[in-house]
């Protein structure tokens, strides 16, 4: 079957020839005429100890699916037979490169919908920042708004200058600079 086809969606024409080959190699069921072969999934089998060889039963019966063969069309079982081709794998190794394959695909989607998820993210924030009124007046004023931001950085610096020309001296010489400071008041009297 194809990867995401049932069992249910199998085109009659191959259920056709499975039960062409069914029928042609059973030892009672090649004999007779007009027989329907049944068939189901396997886990819908059920098998106990006391039932005889080859004897079957079924979990629900709701999944078993009929299927009528009238007689042996000899043209449809040489044509299969004709392109038969006999393996013996190894299902246990096919088994681990399905399941490869399979987390392989369900990783690649993964990282699918995380670049998804990154992509619409960003495009969220981007809308919220157009919404957002934190820059409106940067915008609506421009170049302007870093003239004053120039102007309030050299306001600071002035009243740095300011500070510096009239601090105090704490050092030894404080009589030196007493004097000094007497002697500019003393032309002003």
């Amino acid at each position: 079957m194809n990867e995401g086809q049932t069992w249910e969606d199998l085109p009659p024409e191959l259920l056709e020839d499975c039960a062409q080959l069914v029928k042609a190699n059973s030892i009672e069921g090649n004999k007779k005429q007009n027989i329907s072969i049944i068939y189901t999934p396997w886990s819908n089998l059920l098998k106990s100890g006391d039932m005889a060889t080859g004897q079957v039963s079924f979990h629900n019966t709701k999944k078993v699916r009929r299927i009528h063969v009238e007689t042996k069309d000899n043209a449809i079982v040489n044509r299969l037979n004709k392109t038969k081709v006999e393996k013996f794998p190894d299902l246990f190794q096919e088994k681990v490169d399905h399941q490869k394959r399979l987390k392989k695909k369900a990783n690649k989607e993964l990282q699918r919908k995380k670049l998804e998820e990154k992509r619409i993210a960003e495009e969220n924030r981007k809308a919220k920042e157009l919404k957002s009124y934190d820059r409106v007046f940067e915008e609506a004023l421009g170049p302007v708004s870093s003239s004053l931001n120039s102007n309030k950085k050299s306001s600071s610096n002035k009243s740095k200058v300011t500070d510096d020309i009239f601090a105090v001296d704490d050092g030894d010489d404080d009589e030196g600079v007493e004097n000094a400071h007497a002697n500019d008041f003393d032309d002003f009297f």
